[in-house]
């Protein structure tokens, strides 16, 4: 039995349709992160299958249970599926501890582990009102935790987080799974969260899901400009740069446009039949540089965690064949 079934869900808006013909799958304990631009439907899909929006076509089935919209129950949600909000709230002026007890459907044991999972047992005394907002962050997160959800269904968790609170809440997320036994699906804005946490990345747009896949494989291979900008910086070499660098191993590339990371550079030596190019600018971020490189073909952003570099410089680079990525369509 899957896990999670999502199968040809469609959703109107009020001009056009938000959701088109979505379907996927999610095994037991699958991490699955869902990416794309503002808009494209991302929190109407997961709150479709929180069972807190009805879909107008297709079905959502969770461990065998077809899971029903507000339309059809009293009461929307379905049992075992927990959605955390963007704009999760706890009540005003209660100690923390309270707030949780009122939630609290778990033995006090099984409570004391979520509550270490969460990083929370210094906070328990605390009102609502003196907590930081990484802390009611994870107030929020286990109160959800404490009805025993099976599937977690994170809307953009780490927004507004400071690096701190931020980098200890995916710490915590990471857990959730090995700790507590629950599935998660993931929305963020931000690409590394999705690449390095994810087992399988959706990414939408206008409502559409425009590929599947591997974090590797979205990231190195794909299926447009438009994904591949949403997971980082590339440079298009024309046919004349990619004939440059590659020679004759382009020839059945048919004069097409390809996409190359920053990173995929390889800084050489004069010696080694590498194009020589002038240094336009130098960014620095603390691992590694970012380098704006004028080559006779025409501009390249190089990424390097190398060297020391300075405008004017020149540079050698090469470049491999199996480090470039021509799009499908």
């Amino acid at each position: 039995m899957t896990f999670l079934e999502v199968a040809g869900i469609y959703k109107q808006g009020e001009k056009e349709a938000v959701l088109q013909d979505i379907s996927f799958s999610q095994a037991k304990f699958q991490k699955i992160a869902i990416a794309g631009e503002t808009g494209s439907g991302k929190s109407t899909l997961l709150k479709i299958i929180a069972g807190l929006i009805q879909p107008d076509a297709g079905t959502v089935t969770f461990e065998g249970d077809r899971v029903k919209g507000p339309a059809e129950k009293l009461v929307a949600g379905h049992p075992g599926i927990a959605y955390h909000s963007q704009q999760y709230e706890l009540p005003e002026f209660l100690r923390v501890e309270q707030v949780l007890r009122y939630a609290n459907s778990l033995p006090q044991e099984d409570a004391e582990e979520l509550y270490a999972v969460c990083h929370i047992h210094h906070l328990l005394s605390r009102r609502t009102d003196q907590l930081s907002g990484g802390e009611r962050q994870r107030i929020a997160l286990a109160r959800l935790l404490l009805t025993s959800p099976k599937l977690l269904l994170l809307d953009e968790p780490f927004s507004n987080l400071d690096t701190g609170h931020k980098n200890l809440l995916k710490t915590i997320i990471q857990n959730l799974s090995e700790q507590l036994d629950i599935t998660c699906i993931l929305i963020s804005h931000d690409p590394l969260d999705s690449l390095s946490w994810a087992d399988e990345i959706l990414v939408m747009q206008a409502g559409t899901v425009s590929q599947k896949g591997t974090p590797q494989e979205i990231y190195q291979q794909p299926a447009n400009e438009y994904i591949a900008g949403l997971f980082g910086k590339y440079t298009l070499l024309n046919p004349e740069q990619a004939q440059a660098f590659l020679g004759r191993s382009v020839a059945s590339l048919k004069g097409k446009s390809m996409l190359v990371r920053p990173e995929s550079f390889q800084i050489a030596t004069k010696e080694n039949g590498a194009l020589e190019g002038k240094i336009k600018s130098v960014t620095f971020f603390g691992s590694h540089y970012e380098l704006q490189v004028t080559l006779p073909t025409g501009d390249i952003l190089v990424r390097t965690g190398q060297g020391k570099f300075n405008i004017g410089d020149t540079l050698y680079l090469t470049l491999a064949l199996d480090k470039v990525w021509q799009f499908s369509a």
